[in-house]
C-alpha cells in the first residue's frame, strides 16, 4: 500500500516562527502523501484577553463558550491553517487548508451532549468529539498530490461548529485512511519525546508498548499531559495504523527515518 504520514504539530512550535518554517520545510520535503493536523498555540488565548472575553481551563482542556468559539474558528481555521497553508505553497508544497465543517471533513458531536450534566459534571461548552472522518474527500485530494492542512474545528449533523482537540483530529484520520493507506502517525511538539524527566530531554524513552506503558503510568513517571496522547496513539495502532512515533517537531527527518523521538508499539 501507498505510504501516508498523518503529522499533528503542536506544542510552542506553532507560536514560534523560525521553528514552524523549518518544521513547514521539512515537512514540504516528505515525497510521500501527506495530512498535516494542526494546534491552536497560544494565539487564541491572547486575543480572547485582548477582545476581553474571559477563558476558563479545566486540567488544560478549554471551555469553549460561544464567544470563544467565534475566537477559536477566526484564529485555527483562519489566521493559522491559512499561514501554514501560504508557507507550504512558499515551498513547493501544493495544500489546501480545511476545517471539518468543509467538505463534511470531520463529523463530530457535541461533548456530553447525551448528558444534562455534562461529562464528570462538567459542560465543556461547544467543544466536539469526532464521530466520522471523510476518508473519501481526503482521498481524493490526496491522489490529486495536494498536502492537506486539517484546523482543529469541526461540524456536527445539525452544522454546529465545534472546538475539537488536534491530537483526537489526527488519531481518527490516520484510523480512518488505515484501510487505504500504509499510515504512519506522527505526533511532533517541542519536546525530543516522551521523557522520563520531563526537564531533562535527554530522558527519552525510545519505545513504549502496553506493558512498559502500564508501569510507567503506576509509577507516575509520564506527566498527565502526555498521557492522553498516549492513549490516542495506542488506539491508533489498534485500528490499523502502522506506527506511531512522538518527537520534536525541528526533528521531524529523523522521527521519519526512525532515529529521534519514542516509537510506540503493540
Amino acid at each position: 500500500m501507498e505510504k501516508l504520514y498523518v503529522i499533528k504539530i503542536g506544542g510552542t512550535i506553532i507560536d514560534d516562527e523560525e521553528k514552524l518554517n523549518q518544521f513547514l520545510q521539512s515537512f514540504s520535503s516528505i515525497k510521500s502523501s501527506k495530512i498535516l493536523v494542526h494546534g491552536g498555540g497560544k494565539l487564541a488565548t491572547k486575543l480572547a484577553k485582548q477582545l476581553g472575553v474571559e477563558q476558563q481551563m479545566i486540567d488544560g482542556r478549554r471551555i469553549t463558550d460561544a464567544e470563544t468559539l467565534k475566537i477559536v474558528t477566526m484564529v485555527y481555521a483562519g489566521t493559522i491553517n491559512k499561514n501554514i497553508v501560504a508557507k507550504l505553497q512558499a515551498y513547493q508544497c501544493n495544500a489546501i487548508g480545511l476545517s471539518g465543517a468543509d467538505g463534511n471533513c470531520i463529523v463530530s458531536h457535541k461533548r456530553g451532549s447525551n448528558s444534562p450534566f455534562g461529562v464528570g459534571g462538567i459542560d465543556y461548552g461547544f467543544v466536539g468529539d469526532v464521530d466520522e472522518v471523510n476518508a473519501t474527500l481526503l482521498k481524493s485530494l490526496i491522489d490529486q498530490n495536494i498536502a492537506v492542512v486539517l484546523a482543529p474545528i469541526t461540524v456536527d449533523k445539525n452544522g454546529q461548529l465545534l472546538n475539537t482537540n488536534a491530537d483526537t483530529i489526527a488519531q481518527e484520520t490516520a484510523k480512518a485512511l488505515s484501510s487505504l493507506y500504509d499510515v504512519e502517525l506522527i505526533y511532533s511538539f517541542e519536546k525530543k519525546g516522551v521523557l522520563l524527566d520531563v526537564h531533562d530531554e535527554s530522558s527519552v524513552i525510545a519505545t513504549i508498548d502496553p506493558s512498559s506503558y502500564k508501569t510507567l503510568k503506576e509509577g507516575n513517571k509520564i506527566f498527565e499531559g502526555m498521557i492522553p496522547k498516549l492513549d490516542n496513539a495506542f488506539s491508533a495502532l489498534q485500528s490499523g495504523v502502522t506506527k506511531v512515533i512522538i518527537g520534536k517537531a525541528e526533528e521531524l527527518d529523523q522521527l521519519i527515518s526512525g532515529n529521534s523521538g519514542t516509537s510506540i508499539v503493540q
